[in-house]
């Protein structure tokens, strides 16, 4: 049996597509329904690593936990991930398959397009149904002949669409009329419902739109859903971070301005590098108590935190040479040396990890034109990049006897790999004892002789509780609290389905199935 299929399509990027599939899966999961999510092609550097060693993006990892169900790469067989403003390596069912320049993707669309019908073809067999994300605008002009993943999809799967726009932006009915208008004839009778997304206020001020709208184009609007302020899901891109600005009035208290510190609170600076992934490395820190976690830019941001992180990146070379550039390399390297500093923490994750070391090599130019680039020389560690991409989930047991890890010791955690370099490190501080379903033991990581400087290739190693506050205790001795991370997540997703329930006219939904 094939299964039903429904797609959420926008007028643009960031209307909130992805927390609407998100919903609308844990709403159907609810109700009883083998539910799926699917996204064709996906543009992120948040990725992650699924239990057989591919790699996806990371909205559809949140969409299906929201299903309740485990996270494969058909259900995202296509993920860009930009290395600049004109390169992006193409990852095809989980693992790199080119990496091409602006403008020539559109010459390989018809290359993916088998891989898009298969993935989606083996979900339909699987599940009772499969809610399918369009991905930014659908009517680009440039964009529609070789379009992969909104209204081709949308026809293949025979699936009827929800076209949302976004109210807080202002325009929306001009978006939505707009997008209509952009349509072919055939294109515009599967738009079978809009949803008006982010309103704040009361929604019978927007009665008199809301009958015009429906009038005019002969589309119900099936729902009106509010804004949810400081929702804790994992974000599909950086672009999230430009709500967590010191001058958001939408910013979260943990990741707030530096301006002050409340005292006793452990405030963590992580370098928002120009090529930034997996930044929800740092969710659980920041649901913490007494801790906030800012993302800067800037020296002067930067100001005097307890520690810095270096995140994971898809472009370590570029993105050292940034941090050159800015001065806060010569910052960060300066307060890593001064012992007396009331803290002299730094931490590097995957990309961050590598700009650590002493050198970072790219003899076959994987991911720069450069050849080499000397790293921070925080610790002595040599990296060199190799075509060969490393995506695995591992669990690894703590070596080190050093620092904070002194209490760790012989403890095990567990986390992701997703890098393409291979680094050196004398004295690793983990030793991986599996990795995907294989028993191993290999090194991971590196550590400075006091604890404060460390680095891996571990994402999601601060999701581990006894690792996370065995950490935190040791920049500033305070009282640890918080809700593990996965009960946050599922508490949330609990929170914006019955949002999204109350706001949509979900027997009008049932019946488009």
């Amino acid at each position: 049996m094939s299964a039903k299929t429904l797609m959420v399509m926008g007028t643009s990027s960031s209307v909130g597509k992805s927390l609407l599939v998100t919903a609308l899966c844990r709403i159907f999961a609810q109700d009883g329904w083998r539910v799926a999510p699917f996204k064709a092609q996906n543009m992120s550097l948040n990725s992650y690593a699924t239990k057989d060693g591919k790699e996806m993006g990371r909205a559809q990892v949140v969409q299906a936990q929201a299903a309740g169900i485990e996270p494969t790469v058909d259900m995202n067989p296509i993920l860009l991930k930009p290395e600049g403003d004109a390169r992006s390596q193409v990852v095809v069912m989980g693992k790199p398959w080119a990496t091409l320049q602006a403008g020539n993707d559109d010459q390989r669309h018809e290359e993916l397009w088998p891989f898009v019908t298969d993935a989606l073809d083996r979900l339909r067999t699987q599940y009772d149904l499969v809610i399918i994300e369009g991905a930014g605008s659908a009517v680009e002009p440039n964009l529609r002949a070789s379009d992969i993943v909104n209204m081709r999809v949308a026809q293949y799967a025979n699936a009827p669409v929800l076209l949302a726009g976004d109210i807080d932006r202002g325009g929306v009915f001009a978006h939505l009329l707009g997008t209509l208008d952009l349509l072919t004839s055939d294109e515009r009778a599967r738009i079978r419902g809009f949803i008006i997304n982010k309103f704040r206020g009361d929604v019978n001020l927007l009665t008199p739109a809301l009958t015009f709208i429906a009038e005019r184009t002969g589309v119900p609007v099936l729902g009106v859903v509010p804004y949810l302020r400081d929702l804790r899901i994992a974000e599909e891109d950086s672009v999230a971070l430009d709500t967590l600005t010191p001058n958001s009035r939408e910013a979260p208290p943990s990741r707030s301005s530096p301006t002050t510190q409340a005292s006793g609170t452990v405030d963590i600076a992580v370098i928002r590098l120009p090529h930034l992934s997996n930044f929800d490395d740092f969710d659980a820190l920041a649901l913490e108590a007494n801790v906030r976690v800012r993302f800067v830019s800037t020296l002067d941001e930067l100001a005097q935190p307890d520690a810095v992180i270096l995140p994971g990146t898809k472009s370590a070379i570029a993105d050292l040479a940034f941090l050159n550039q800015t001065g806060l390399a010569a910052a960060i390297v300066a307060r890593a040396r001064q012992r007396s500093v009331r803290c002299s923490a730094v931490v590097g994750i995957c990309g961050g990890y590598q700009m650590l070391g002493t050198v970072i090599r790219d003899p076959l130019h994987v991911e720069s034109e450069r050849d080499e680039m000397a790293g921070l020389g925080l610790l002595p560690i040599e990296t060199i990049f190799e075509t060969e991409k490393a995506t695995e989930q591992v669990s690894a047991q703590v070596v080190a006897n050093c620092g904070f890890l002194r209490t760790l010791h012989g403890q095990t955690i567990h986390g992701y790999e997703i890098h393409m370099g291979r680094t050196q490190a004398a004295a690793p501080f983990l030793r991986i004892t599996e990795r995907g379903a294989q028993a191993v033991s290999e090194g991971d990581g590196a550590v400075d002789e006091s604890g404060s400087i460390f680095g891996s290739y571990l994402h999601g190693i601060f999701d581990n509780t006894n690792f996370r506050r065995a950490w935190l205790n040791s920049l500033r001795p305070h009282q640890t609290s918080g809700d593990a991370l996965r009960d946050v997540r599922e508490r949330e997703y609990n929170r914006l389905a019955d949002a999204v329930r109350a706001a949509l006219n979900m027997d009008a939904v049932r019946a488009l199935l």
